[in-house]
């Protein structure tokens, strides 16, 4: 929690009455927003201390977990001190959509800097990042002529030489969400109880484990976020681990977003917004994606250097919002599937 949101609460608690807490909303300047991040404190400081030097308006924050933080935006109600809400995945994004903590907001500039896709239709959120989820390989084992889709993997060769992230994460969530949306429930659970039965090993808790796993010759694929590559190969350029991007002939590899909108009971919500638009700008843009090596939402921007590496591809352009509505359905398709 930042020195400034404390002092706010202090401020707070000065004035309770009755045992009951008064919003910090009465103690928020004008010239200042608050933001609850899921993103982490390196990866957004540097973004609000530069908007705050080209705007004048501070920005008080507080890092967690998305569901912490959303559960926190629905105890605290109208009292909430949060203008902003941002968080990574658009399952997390649809979640607090549907359960009422966004505003929608009509933006000119995000809806012209924004493609489409990766927007919520009616406006309560934005992506201000790119995060793609492919398949990755091992560069001394596998010949990447041998891949092609994410649904291939579930083929009889790859026995034995699959690793996975867990299915409790809302990364894998929305990325078989995105499966049954093109597939339908058949397809998609064939897909699934394949992945299933080619695991080397059980499911591993995150991403880095999948690519360490991959390096260390206990599989030959994966599945998992390009950033988490993008941190190894920083500190370990000769990592035998790259990219191969799926489905190119078809739908396009599955990306998701981080974004933010603005909530429900903001008390200032055109800061809030005029932190948003800043956000797409060109100089923005390239920091807060490099800053996690995620490829910027404008589409015209370079990604960092060690993401240039991975060359371009082409990305399902399905309105990423529909992971959010099938996640649901895809959690239990998955625990039918045995995939825990």
């Amino acid at each position: 929690m930042t020195q400034g949101l404390r002092v706010a609460l202090v401020c707070c608690a000065a004035v309770a009455t009755a045992g009951s807490l008064l919003g910090c909303a009465e103690v928020q300047r004008e010239d200042e927003i608050t933001v609850y991040s899921a993103r982490q404190e390196h990866l957004i400081k540097p973004i609000f201390e530069r908007f705050s030097e080209e705007t004048g308006i501070s920005v008080r924050y507080v890092t967690d977990q998305a569901g912490p933080l959303m559960e926190r935006l629905r105890a605290e109600g109208e009292r909430t001190p949060a203008d902003v809400l941002m968080t990574v995945d658009a399952g997390n994004l649809h979640q607090a959509t549907v359960n009422g903590l966004l505003a929608p907001l009509e933006s000119a500039r995000l809806q012209e800097r924004i493609p489409e896709h990766l927007r919520d239709p009616e406006g309560h959120w934005y992506g201000l990042s790119v995060r793609a989820r492919p398949i990755l390989y091992s560069t001394e084992r596998v010949d990447p002529e041998e891949l092609s889709t994410y649904e291939a993997l579930a083929d009889e060769k790859w026995e034995g030489r699959l690793c996975l992230r867990t299915s409790q994460m809302v990364y894998n969530q929305s990325l078989v969400a995105m499966l049954l949306y093109h597939l339908g429930t058949e397809q998609t659970t064939e897909v699934v109880e394949g992945w299933v039965a080619n695991l080397a090993t059980a499911p591993f808790s995150n991403d880095t484990a999948v690519l360490e796993a991959i390096a260390a010759g206990q599989c030959d694929v994966g599945i998992t976020n390009t950033y988490y590559l993008g941190r190894i190969l920083a500190d370990k350029p000769d990592f035998p681990v790259t990219v191969f991007w799926p489905n190119q002939e078809d739908r396009g590899a599955h990306v998701n977003v981080s974004g933010a909108g603005i909530t429900r009971h903001a008390n200032n919500p055109e800061q809030a917004q005029q932190l948003l638009e800043w956000l797409v700008g060109d100089e923005a843009q390239q920091q807060f994606a490099a800053l996690n090596r995620e490829y910027p939402v404008v589409e015209e921007l370079e990604p960092d250097s060690i993401v240039a590496e991975w060359g371009t591809f082409k990305a399902d352009t399905i309105n990423v919002s529909e992971a959010g509505r099938l996640q649901r359905e895809a959690s239990m398709l998955m625990d039918r599937a045995g995939y825990r």
